[in-house]
C-alpha cells in the first residue's frame, strides 16, 4: 500500500510540473505576441567625424512603438547624429522616421514614424509596465535585432534592479540605476524593449559586457516615462545644475568614526558655478536639500540625489544645510541650466581639420582652462593643418588676430576667410598649459 501511495505521489508531482511548465510556456508566448508587433528594426544614417573628415555611416539598432500614432522609444546612441532614419516594422514594411528628441544623459531618444508614407492610420504599440515593481529573479525577455538579426527574443531573469555604473566615455548614467539581466543583449539589441511575463515594457536594452557571460543592462522604463513626457512637450530635456559633484560617505563615516552619520559629500565644484558662488567647498557634508534629508552611504544612492536636483526648475532657489569642521551651516543658490552633453562639430575642409564646441563635459574631462574657443577634434594626415603641427586635443583661441568665443563665431570667421585671397592663416592655440602658434598654409 505504501509503495502504491509513493508511486501515485510521484506521478502527481510530474503531472503538476507539466501543467506549470505548459502555463509558463503559454505566458511567455502571450507576452511575446503582445510586444513583437510593436518592435522595430532601426537603421539610422549618421553624419560623424573621423580623423578630421565628415563621413556618413549606417548603423543598426532596435526600438519599440509606444503609441498608435507611431512614436518610438530607443537609445540616444542609436539615434544621435542621424540625418535619416529608416525603420522596418514587424510586417517588414520600411518607413521613414524623424528624430523628435534626444537625451544623452539617460541614453534615450524618441522618434516619430511618417505614417503617411504607407497610408497607415495607426500602428501596433506596446504598453509600459512599472520598473519600480521589478524583483530579482523575475522572468524577462529582451527583444531586438542583435547583430542585425531582426525580431529576435532572448529569455532570462532579473539579476539586479539597482546596478550602478561610473560614467565611462559616451556611456553615462548620472540619474538612474540599471536593470541587470541574464537575457542575452548584443549589439543591435540597443533600444529594444525588455518585457515582463505580462507583455509589458519594463526597460530599454542599452548595454552589455561582452567579456562577461549573460551580463546585459537595461534602462528602467519609469526613467523613460519622464524623458518621453519632456521630449514630447519641449523636444528636449532641460535640467537644473549646481556645478557640484557628489560622493558617497561610506569611507567618510569610518574616517569620522561615526557609522550613524548621514548625508552626501561634495567631492568637487565647478569654478564659477552656483555651488561655488554659494560658498560651498569640497569636503562639505550636505545633509538637507530644500529641507529634505539626503543620504548616500553607497554609490547606488547617488543617482536619486542628482535626479532630485536636476528636476528642480532651472533658475530656482535651492537651500542646503551642511556640516563643515563639525559646525552646521546653511546656504542658498540659484540653479543654472545644465550644459550640453555632446557638442556640435564642424569640418574645415580647406584646412584639413574638424573642430567641436567646448561643452562643460569636455572642459572638465580634458581639464581645459577657460570656456572660450573650439576643440580640434580631428586632423587629416598630410593636410595644411597636419603640416602646421596642429593636433587633436588642441584648443583654437584666435585666428588671424580674431578671438574665438565659440563654435558659431569660429564658423563665421572661417567662412569669411575662405572667400579671401589664399594666404597663410595664423592660429593661436592652447594645449594644457602651453600656448602654441601654428601657421596654416592654404592650398
Amino acid at each position: 500500500m505504501r509503495y502504491t501511495t509513493t508511486v501515485l505521489l510521484t506521478v502527481l508531482i510530474f503531472y503538476l510540473s507539466g501543467i506549470a511548465s505548459e502555463n509558463l510556456q503559454t505566458q511567455i508566448l502571450s507576452a511575446k505576441n503582445k510586444v513583437l508587433p510593436a518592435l522595430v528594426h532601426i537603421e539610422p544614417v549618421k553624419e560623424v567625424f573621423s580623423d578630421g573628415k565628415r563621413i556618413k555611416v549606417q548603423v543598426t539598432g532596435s526600438g519599440v512603438i509606444f503609441s498608435e500614432d507611431g512614436y518610438i522609444l530607443t537609445n540616444n546612441h542609436v539615434a544621435e547624429k542621424a540625418r535619416h532614419v529608416f525603420c522596418t516594422l514587424a510586417n517588414r514594411d520600411e518607413v521613414r522616421a524623424e528624430v523628435v528628441g534626444l537625451d544623452a544623459l539617460t541614453d534615450l531618444a524618441v522618434l516619430k514614424l511618417d505614417l503617411s508614407e504607407k497610408d497607415y492610420k495607426t500602428v501596433p504599440y506596446a504598453k509600459f509596465g512599472d520598473s519600480d515593481s521589478l524583483e530579482v529573479g523575475e522572468i524577462v525577455m529582451a527583444l531586438g535585432s542583435p547583430l542585425g538579426l531582426s525580431r529576435s527574443l532572448s529569455l532570462g531573469v532579473i539579476s539586479s534592479i539597482d546596478r550602478y555604473f561610473e560614467d565611462v566615455g559616451e556611456m553615462v548614467s548620472p540619474f538612474n540605476l540599471w536593470i541587470q539581466t541574464d537575457a542575452a543583449i548584443n549589439p543591435g539589441n540597443s533600444g529594444g524593449p525588455l518585457i515582463n511575463i505580462n507583455g509589458e515594457v519594463v526597460g530599454i536594452n542599452a548595454r552589455a559586457i561582452f567579456f562577461g557571460e549573460n551580463l546585459g543592462f537595461a534602462i528602467p522604463i519609469n526613467t523613460a516615462k519622464l524623458v518621453i513626457d519632456r521630449i514630447l512637450k519641449d523636444k528636449m530635456v532641460e535640467r537644473s545644475d549646481t556645478g557640484i559633484d557628489w560622493q558617497e560617505i561610506k569611507d567618510y563615516r569610518r574616517y569620522k568614526n561615526n557609522l550613524e552619520l548621514e548625508g552626501v559629500l561634495i567631492s568637487d565644484i565647478e569654478k564659477g558655478s552656483p555651488g561655488e558662488k554659494a560658498g560651498l567647498i569640497p569636503g562639505d557634508l550636505i545633509y538637507k536639500i530644500n529641507d529634505k534629508p539626503v543620504n548616500a552611504v553607497y554609490k547606488e544612492e547617488l543617482p536619486k540625489i542628482r535626479k532630485f536636483i536636476s528636476e528642480i526648475p532651472v533658475k530656482s532657489n535651492i537651500s542646503f544645510k551642511y556640516l563643515r569642521d563639525g559646525n552646521k551651516y546653511d546656504t542658498e543658490l540659484i540653479t543654472k541650466k545644465r550644459g550640453k552633453f555632446e557638442g556640435n562639430e564642424f569640418e574645415c575642409d580647406t584646412w584639413g581639420l574638424s573642430v567641436k564646441e567646448l561643452t562643460p563635459r569636455i572642459i572638465k574631462n580634458l581639464k581645459i582652462k577657460g570656456k572660450k574657443g573650439v576643440l580640434v577634434s580631428g586632423v587629416i594626415a598630410g593636410s595644411p593643418a597636419d603640416e602646421g603641427d596642429i593636433f587633436r586635443g588642441y584648443v583654437i583661441r584666435d585666428v588671424d588676430g580674431v578671438k574665438i568665443e565659440d563654435l558659431d563665431q569660429f564658423k563665421k570667421v572661417y567662412n569669411k576667410l575662405k572667400k579671401l585671397p589664399d594666404k597663410g592663416r595664423m592660429l593661436q592655440l592652447t594645449y594644457k598649459d602651453a600656448l602654441i602658434f601654428a601657421l596654416i598654409k592654404e592650398e
